[in-house]
């Protein structure tokens, strides 16, 4: 990975009011979406079908999965802060991702059911298994490398108090979700029509674009994604070893760790109590001895906000499994004569954010001019009480099925727009907070810390899932029935703390101390 060099005399440009970086990163983040997504909507079914894990297991093993996915990040991001730069380790994500998509397409021969000893018993290719594990090791990694860095950089191209930086970053995120939105349609058909391997290395494909966008256009970024201190880099620290690929080296290592983590679910729980408690104590440690009480007061609000996702996330991550599998199986996807397949729904959330993403940007600047605009505080409760209302219209549907037993295609399409409204209040808003409000020094580090509380909500959803499970086995009615209560009773929970979060909104925003 050469350095790229930057002309000094590039001043910076804009397109339609952004700087003409944020499209490149828009770019680079649409395809590695493309390619995160279209491997996640097929995930689920690919274990239940493929490798024919139980419902429970197979809940597992995802919410293990996705949360590995979502905890690497704190790691990436601290070592693109520390050492690397983000344009290095974004450009390390993606080639680790490639390699991923790869494997994933390699899917080997399709488990079977087999009677020993008078038992049913599934019979697995192991070695097949395994080079499943390594890939998702290998997307886990490179998500690590990745994710929190590329949007480190896009808050990098605004000044903190830019009017347009709640904007850019919407506009940011209509990036990930038309890459997610392109891969429900494609990889989700392919996959459960043609062939794993056709939906899974179409996903690959979608992350070679990414990293050509990347280093193509990346001289754009203005310098913003350089290492702090290149000569660090280059110090020789160990065995003759730069730093640098000492780094790589790691990387490796990393892959290696994750690839045996994602078989042990429950250790994975374990690590993300123990990692989260670490985490918090360094926050709380440098907010009081390193901090000034302007600065401290707005690393706890956002600490707290952060937290307050967790709560969404659960919720909101249960499209890609129990949401996903209740498609499959509990709701009539016949449309004007054509069956749509249910890893395609997966497309709807990103469809609607598609649509309704300026309207947001749009509203929120808008109603910024007039002051009337809602703090970031509020905005998190709106979303809160959104992901519950999503999970209450399709309970309120399920309570209306027909004779087939199956679920009006309406309602799940209701449930996906409330919660991608509460997305859109929420998602953008917080990347956007994260780089406002935490300490010049430790921006990578809080925006891979929002990453972190992704990844205890994957888990949960993980957790939820499997509750939602408990039925299955048992007369179909009745299995939805167990499903429903628990949508129910999840939903009047982000409810109530919606509302308590709402009555806490005057002192958080006391505590942001200006900051919008």
């Amino acid at each position: 990975m050469s350095d790229t060099t930057i002309d000094p005399n590039i001043k910076a440009k804009e397109f339609m009011g952004h700087p003409k970086g944020l499209y490149v990163l828009f770019f680079t983040e649409m395809w590695e979406r493309f390619s995160y997504y279209g491997m996640r909507g097929l995930l689920i079914f690919y274990l239940t079908q493929h490798f024919l894990f139980s419902d429970e297991k197979s809940y597992a093993i995802y919410g293990a999965y996705t949360a590995l996915v979502y905890l690497a990040p704190v790691l990436g991001g601290a070592l693109a802060d520390r050492y690397l730069g983000a344009r290095k380790a974004v450009t390390l994500g993606a080639i680790l991702l490639v390699l991923g998509h790869i494997g994933m397409a390699i899917e080997g021969l399709p488990a079977t059911m087999t009677v020993i000893d008078g038992v049913n018993t599934v019979v697995r290719d192991e070695f097949f298994l395994q080079v499943f594990y390594l890939s998702l090791g290998l997307i886990i990694t490179g998500v690590g490398f990745l994710k929190a860095n590329i949007s480190t950089i896009v808050g990098a191209l605004y000044e903190k108090d830019d009017p347009r930086r709640d904007s850019g970053f919407t506009i940011f995120y209509m990036g990930i979700n038309l890459g997610s939105f392109v891969a429900a349609l494609l990889c989700g058909y392919l996959g459960q029509t043609v062939g794993w391997w056709a939906g899974f290395g179409a996903a690959g494909v979608g992350m070679l674009l990414g990293l050509f966008v990347f280093l193509k256009w990346q001289i754009l970024l203005e310098g913003h994604a350089e290492p702090r201190n290149p000569s660090q880099l280059k110090e020789k620290v160990f065995a003759g070893l730069s730093r640098e690929m000492l780094i790589y080296i790691g990387a490796v290592g990393g892959v290696i760790v994750f690839w045996q983590l994602v078989q042990y679910q429950a250790l994975v729980g374990q690590i993300l109590g123990g990692f989260g408690a670490i985490v918090l104590a360094i926050i709380l440690l440098y907010s009081f001895l390193k901090c000034d009480p302007v600065e401290r007061d707005r690393m706890l609000v956002v600490s707290f906000l952060i937290f307050m996702s967790v709560i969404f996330w659960a919720l909101f991550e249960q499209a890609g499994s129990s949401l996903n599998i209740l498609a499959d199986r509990n709701v009539d996807r016949d449309v004007l004569g054509v069956t749509v397949q249910a890893s395609q729904l997966q497309s709807l959330n990103a469809l609607f954010i598609f649509t309704l993403a300026p309207f947001f940007a749009m509203l929120w600047v808008f109603l910024a001019k007039r002051g009337w605009e809602p703090n970031t505080p509020m905005k998190f409760s709106l979303a809160l009480v959104q992901v519950g209302l999503g999970f209450m219209v399709l309970v309120y549907g399920a309570g209306m099925v027909g004779a087939d037993g199956k679920i009006a295609l309406i309602w799940i399409v209701l449930l996906y727009l409330l919660h991608t409204t509460g997305e859109l209040c929420l998602s953008p808003v917080g990347l956007s907070v994260v780089t406002k409000l935490s300490v010049v020094k430790m921006v990578g580090f809080m925006m891979g810390t929002w990453f972190l509380a992704s990844a205890a909500a994957n888990y949960i959803a993980g957790q939820i899932a499997k509750l939602t499970s408990a039925g299955n086995g048992t007369d179909g009615a009745e299995a939805l029935a167990h499903t429903m209560d628990v949508y129910w009773n999840v939903g009047l929970l982000a409810i109530g703390i919606a509302l308590a979060l709402a009555l806490l909104s005057p002192l958080l925003k006391k505590g942001m101390h200006g900051v919008h």
